[in-house]
């Protein structure tokens, strides 16, 4: 029996009120709109909201997922802000230990953690969400994003968007078993797309992926006799990692254009899925080494 889809909280509101939703390009949902913007995290801004320290249109909203639109006036603490749409990309080097999710019960931290500790205040008040995801023990490029549309692009499976890793293994892999991973595998979930892979150094491979299944380098190097021993990720697209250890910087719009593939429409709230509070990146994604 197929299992009933949840209606997104921002579609209940916008049912709520009526004809006079906002809708069309640029149409979002308060709180989002508010992290999207860099006003504040949206965790923070529910919060706000529900205080009755935002206003729309000249009045006190309490509904987090109340539809704005472009031409929306909004205040916070009696503070007009500008509902920006602008797609910001983060550039973040993961070290090993933090989590990419909301907490860590073993108590070493998050990414998202790690990431605020370094940002300037100008960017605090943005939402982050992590561009996938990579294990505690994976270390390399980790990108953020405020604008949820191109997390959906770089992780969906029809994007085809190039990973490359670097992984030190056990043993020394023969040419055989990179023609192997390179033709592509039939692992428990499937057959894997074609790879590009080579040697760097003895027990040192370089394998280039174009999507993105949970643990897929690791369970590919194993699959040829390989076993992971540490796994760093170099590059996502053309972007490629070029900040130190726990270090970040902002993408330009040329690299997340054409570096990401991604061009960014003005397009309405409902492109949204109801994703997971807190910033902590989207609910679903898989790991993707």
């Amino acid at each position: 029996m197929a299992r009933k889809q949840r209606t997104p909280r921002w579609l209940e509101a916008a049912r709520r009120r009526g004809p006079e939703t906002p809708a069309g390009p640029g149409s979002d949902w308060l709180a989002r709109a508010l992290g999207r913007a860099g006003v504040l995290p949206r965790v923070q801004a529910e919060q706000a909201v529900r205080d009755g320290r935002v206003e729309v249109d000249g009045r006190v909203e309490r509904e987090p997922f109340a539809p704005v639109g472009e031409g929306t006036r909004v205040r916070v603490d009696g503070v007009e802000r500008a509902l920006s749409r602008e797609v910001r990309v983060l550039m973040f080097h993961k070290p090993a230990g933090p989590v990419v999710h909301g907490s860590d019960p073993e108590g070493v931290g998050t990414v998202f953690e790690r990431l605020r500790e370094v940002l300037p205040p100008e960017l605090q008040g943005f939402e982050w969400y992590a561009v996938g995801r990579l294990d505690r023990d994976t270390t390399g490029l980790l990108l953020f994003t405020n604008d949820e549309r191109l997390v959906r692009h770089a992780t969906a499976p029809e994007t085809h968007l190039p990973k490359r890793y670097v992984a030190r293994v056990e043993g020394l892999p023969t040419e055989a078993a990179l023609t192997r991973l390179r033709e592509g595998l039939t692992l428990e979930d499937g057959p894997t797309r074609p790879a590009e892979a080579a040697l760097r150094a003895p027990g040192v491979v370089e394998l280039t992926l174009t999507e993105g299944r949970h643990h897929q380098v690791k369970r590919m190097l194993a699959a040829v006799g390989h076993p992971v021993l540490t796994l760093h990720r170099e590059a996502v697209g053309r972007v490629a990692l070029d900040v130190a250890e726990g270090a970040w910087r902002e993408l330009t719009g040329v690299e997340v254009a054409e570096g990401l593939g991604f061009h960014g429409d003005r397009s309405s709230l409902d492109d949204g899925a109801d994703t997971s509070p807190g910033g902590m990146g989207l609910g679903g994604e898989r790991q993707e080494q």
